[in-house]
């Protein structure tokens, strides 16, 4: 099974990092024409650095009335 079908079948995205403010920890994934929201704190490996470009598998989160990524797994480029 490719990296890409086991990332679908656990219900994961896959997208890269569009924009990422380390002074605020908040930045954007852009997956599959669609923009998620995502907060440092959500990065799984626990840096809360990231940066643009960056391949990465999440879950998508409905939190405050707004569509967010969550779990976000760096893959490797």
């Amino acid at each position: 099974m490719s990296q890409e079908q086991l990332q679908a079948s656990e219900g994961r995205l896959l997208g890269h990092v569009e924009k990422f403010d380390f002074d605020r920890g908040l930045g954007m994934i852009w997956s599959s024409g669609q923009e998620y929201l995502f907060h440092c704190a959500e990065i799984l490996d626990g840096t809360r650095d990231i940066h643009i470009g960056a391949s990465v598998s999440f879950v998508v989160a409905h939190r405050f009335g707004h569509i967010e990524a969550s779990e976000i797994e760096k893959l490797p480029n």
